[in-house]
């Protein structure tokens, strides 16, 4: 029976995965900063939180990830923990690049004390900043706009060292947004939601929004958990795009939410500049041709099938 370290298991990839891993056979622990105040409920709706053994460690804390490596004995490592709002970045970003950075380097040096180990380190779309009419890849250039960004990158880059001077399988998952219903409601996807749906049912309120000309690569969470799974299954540690390379502005994303539930979204949202970023890049797209190359993963949903299961 292979054993898995999920680090940030209480978030959505994390339950996702977790399950994934245990339908697979694994033996799955999870981790949280403090395992007597976490949040469980995504584990619990999942119907999987009596299946996983909890941890407490602190990605920044080395001797924390040290005690959670000698107790889960783990295959295989996860990390896909850290602060992971963009917008609470540029309101804290020291803690953003600690939590990133440093808890991805303890991982890295942790692996190198238990050989053998696979690590999958959680990057982001963030990284590209702009890509302009371009396809971003695993070969285009970053050009981080946020704390967030710059932490994810430097992220990468770590992985990509540490995999070349001590032989580490590490791999780095370069996903683009994506989306269940175990979003917090700080992000945006979820705040839509929310808002359509109590509009529907009869509220009277005005859903506020910042720039609705953005555009994203919107996927499903529980397809792209399988896409980390299958990077440490692949003979050579490599970092791959995952996205359904097919983007859409946010008024695309509010539009199909308010239609799903028999709305125009125009008799109901605001567009208001204070909630602008100080940085933004405004289009993102993918190309994932890699990751169907190789590892033969392909999106399934696209921006219509996931705003259809969000909203139901």
């Amino acid at each position: 029976m292979k054993s898995a370290l999920i680090c940030g298991i209480s978030g959505q990839d994390g339950a996702y995965l977790a399950q994934l891993l245990l339908l697979k056979g694994y033996r799955v622990y999870g981790t949280s900063r403090d395992v007597e105040l976490g949040n469980w409920s995504a584990l619990k709706e999942l119907g999987i939180y009596e299946k996983v053994e909890l941890l407490s460690l602190s990605p920044i804390d080395f001797k924390s990830v040290l005690d959670a490596f000698y107790k889960s004995k783990p295959d295989e490592v996860y990390f896909l923990a850290g602060q992971s709002s963009v917008a609470l970045s540029f309101d804290q970003p020291v803690d953003t690049m600690q939590s990133i950075v440093l808890g991805t380097l303890n991982m890295l040096e942790a692996c190198r004390l238990f050989p053998g180990v696979k690590l999958y380190n959680a990057g982001s779309s963030e990284c590209f900043g702009d890509t302009n009419e371009g396809r971003a890849d695993e070969t285009t250039n970053f050009n981080p706009q946020s704390p967030y960004a710059i932490g994810k990158s430097a992220s990468f880059w770590l992985v990509s060292n540490y995999r070349k001077a001590y032989g580490i399988f590490a791999c780095t998952g370069i996903l683009f947004n994506h989306e269940s219903p175990f979003r917090p409601t700080r992000f945006v996807t979820k705040k839509i939601v929310q808002a359509a749906r109590d509009i529907a049912q009869g509220s009277n309120e005005k859903l506020v929004l910042g720039n609705l000309n953005i555009t994203r690569d919107w996927g499903w969470a529980p397809e792209y958990v399988e896409a980390m799974w299958l990077m440490l299954q692949h003979a050579e540690p490599d970092d791959f795009v995952i996205a359904t390379g097919h983007s859409s502005t946010l008024e695309d994303f509010v539009s199909l939410v308010f239609q799903n539930f028999g709305l125009d979204w125009e008799d109901h949202v605001i567009q208001d500049p204070k909630y602008f970023r100080p940085i933004e890049h405004l289009v993102s797209k993918s190309n994932p041709e890699k990751a169907k190359r190789i590892l033969g993963w392909e999106a399934k949903n696209r921006l219509k099938e996931v705003v259809k299961l969000l909203c139901k």
